[in-house]
């Protein structure tokens, strides 16, 4: 990958609306912690996430299984491991925070990523933020041709929480406001709202930016939405 395909990479994951709310979610989310440890994001992709993460001082690690991102995360100076979410290569009870991002409605087993989720989580205190698609009426033809398997339910997500023997914290929706606008974009086009390979113009990013960034204060997070965001702990 050439330098300037990682310039507007970084530049894609700098400015876009949904990428940067995202890591303004697990920054909130770390600070709960009185200081910091080793974080795993898991299906990392590029490694905007960690590079934030690690810029707040913590231990963090991309995994993901696609050698072309684990390459860019290289080139970025992101530490970096290559696997499958399935059979994590982390010693049990080794991780303080873990990140699963758009991870789960990937995988057919994601029994078995939840289950490692837990594995690896340091024993009282070691959390997992964990966020998902929703809502089976979200389901379009473009979510097949992303690889996408399943889009959850409220329960559906908790069930395979506690299964994997983690207790559920927080689960809230996310995408609220934008949820019409997802619904209908994707009878009209290929392209969802602003999720393109490049960044949305300027005014649509920062419409988005701003409605995105307003669910933060109004009393949405019980409503549907088109992603589910769920932290998790192990005792």
């Amino acid at each position: 990958m050439q330098a300037m395909e990682l310039r507007k990479l970084a530049e894609l994951e700098e400015r876009h609306w949904w990428y940067r709310e995202r890591r303004a979610i697990v920054a909130r989310e770390l600070r709960r912690f009185p200081a910091c440890g080793r974080v795993l994001d898991i299906g990392a992709a590029f490694g905007g996430n960690v590079l934030a993460m690690q810029a707040m001082g913590w231990n963090a690690t991309a995994v993901d299984c696609s050698p072309t991102a684990a390459k860019v995360c290289r080139r970025r100076g992101i530490s970096v491991v290559r696997a499958d979410a399935r059979d994590l290569p982390v010693e049990p009870g080794f991780i303080d925070f873990v990140v699963a991002f758009d991870l789960l409605d990937y995988i057919e087993e994601d029994h078995l990523v939840m289950q490692e989720i837990a594995r690896v989580l340091r024993p009282g205190g070691g959390a997992a933020l964990i966020a998902v698609s929703c809502d089976r009426a979200l389901w379009f033809g473009r979510d097949e041709t992303l690889g996408r398997v399943r889009r959850y339910s409220r329960a559906s997500l908790l069930d395979i929480a506690e299964k994997a023997g983690l207790v559920v914290d927080r689960l809230w929706s996310w995408n609220v406001l934008p949820r019409p606008v997802v619904a209908l974009r994707p009878r009209i086009s290929r392209t969802p709202p602003g999720r393109g390979p490049n960044p949305p113009p300027r005014p649509l990013n920062a419409a988005l930016s701003a409605i995105i960034a307003a669910e933060r204060f109004l009393p949405v997070r019980s409503l549907p939405g088109a992603s589910l965001i769920m932290r998790v702990h192990r005792e």
